[in-house]
């Protein structure tokens, strides 16, 4: 594993929340790490420069040129630090790395970094559903940087939506967990599912389900992170595409299991998270249907990709990981699970629980038996379940 990060820039834009990133400074130096500053000039408004230059015991850099500052200011921090955390990141920032805009100390020293940079989003719920703004995280995402939150919750305008900056204890835990990750899935093929699928009834009309997507992509991030080869198939979500992986887009359970099928057989783990529709309409109207009496629709059964899986291969490879959300009963019906889909591990939750939120909680179920996970965030429990990935694969493949 690598060691943690001890020199980190922290660039603040100017927004409300430019007040949280004086607790990222004092997380990271709480976690061992040396820290130096950037700002632009609107989020001098909202955070003196003395305040972090009196927490970091180094001026803040607000001008590129800072004649404090040996040689260019940009290029310097650039290359002091080991990696570089931006919160807040305002949709002004985002949209001018993401088109290639340096203008600025804080946007210069974003393009002379040599390590990760993390950008932690915060903005109005409007301003983060702009169609630009997801244009700009898309890009920001397939030339390598990374992104951590924004999250639901109060916004500075007395509404609650998505936009909230991710709490500074998220965010730190966020770069850590990307700097420290173990490379010790390098060279595995993982192929990952993730969110719903939806059946068309009509052209307007569909059959869906409340997963998000969340859980599938963490496992993709990680695995990625850890070093495999990573192929995400994703049903219709609202997260944009991780970086450094192939992600194929699917809407129905047909789909998907096309899509799965065409792969499997070339890689060393699928990890089924997605929540696959059970049932499709047995035909799809051409036409929207009107309102009028009560009307009945005739449902016949999706394939089971798991299950197919299961019964088709002889050697133990891939490594079949299955997903299980129950609302009661959990352990009882993962476990006929396991047992009837010839898998090697079932992650099973409550409905409750793992829909929606940044949080989960699961039992592991496994021939050896049951491992009872507390609540962690959606990306710690993904290392858990590639953890377990790791041990199966090298049961079956000893050195």
């Amino acid at each position: 594993m690598s060691r943690a990060p001890t020199r980190v820039v922290v660039g603040l834009s100017g927004g409300i929340a430019a007040y949280k990133a004086i607790e990222v400074v004092r997380e990271l130096q709480r976690r061992g790490c040396e820290v130096r500053t950037v700002m632009t000039s609107n989020a001098t408004r909202f955070v003196g420069p003395i305040t972090l230059t009196g927490l970091t015991g180094t001026p803040a850099v607000v001008d590129l040129w800072d004649d404090r500052v040996a040689g260019e200011a940009h290029v310097a921090l650039g290359a002091w630090a080991e990696a570089m955390i931006v919160a807040p990141a305002t949709m002004n920032v985002l949209g001018r790395v993401a088109n290639g805009l340096a203008d600025d100390a804080l946007t210069a020293t974003i393009a002379c970094m040599r390590g990760p940079v993390l950008f932690a989003p915060a903005m109005h719920t409007r301003m983060w559903t702009q169609g630009s703004t997801q244009r700009n995280v898309r890009a920001l995402l397939a030339d390598g940087y990374r992104v951590v939150g924004p999250v639901d919750g109060a916004l500075a305008s007395g509404e609650v939506g998505m936009g909230r900056m991710a709490e500074p204890s998220a965010i730190v835990d966020a770069l850590l967990a990307l700097l420290e990750a173990p490379r010790d899935l390098e060279g595995l093929g993982v192929l990952v599912t993730a969110g719903p699928t939806v059946e068309d009834l009509d052209p307007v009309r569909f059959l869906g389900n409340r997963s998000t997507g969340k859980m599938g992509f963490a496992i993709a991030q990680r695995a990625r992170d850890r070093g495999a080869r990573v192929t995400l198939v994703t049903g219709p979500v609202e997260l944009p595409d991780p970086s450094g992986m192939e992600v194929v887009r699917v809407r129905s359970a047909l789909d998907m299991h096309a899509a799965v099928l065409a792969r499997a057989g070339s890689t060393d783990a699928v990890v089924m998270s997605a929540a696959v529709a059970d049932y499709r309409a047995k035909s799809i109207a051409t036409e929207k249907v009107k309102k009028g009496d009560d009307i009945a629709i005739e449902l016949v059964r999706n394939p089971d990709i798991l299950l197919e899986l299961g019964a088709i291969r002889t050697t133990g490879k891939p490594v079949l990981i299955g997903f299980a959300v129950e609302t009661n009963d959990v352990e009882t019906y993962a476990r006929d699970k396991l047992v009837r889909k010839k898998v090697d591990l079932i992650v099973a939750n409550e409905a409750r629980v793992g829909f929606g939120g940044d949080d989960n909680e699961a039992l592991l179920v496994a021939d050896s038996g049951t491992m009872t996970l507390p609540r962690m965030s959606k990306l710690d429990l993904a290392d858990r379940i590639l953890d377990r990935v790791r041990e199966l694969h090298s049961e079956r493949n000893p050195a």
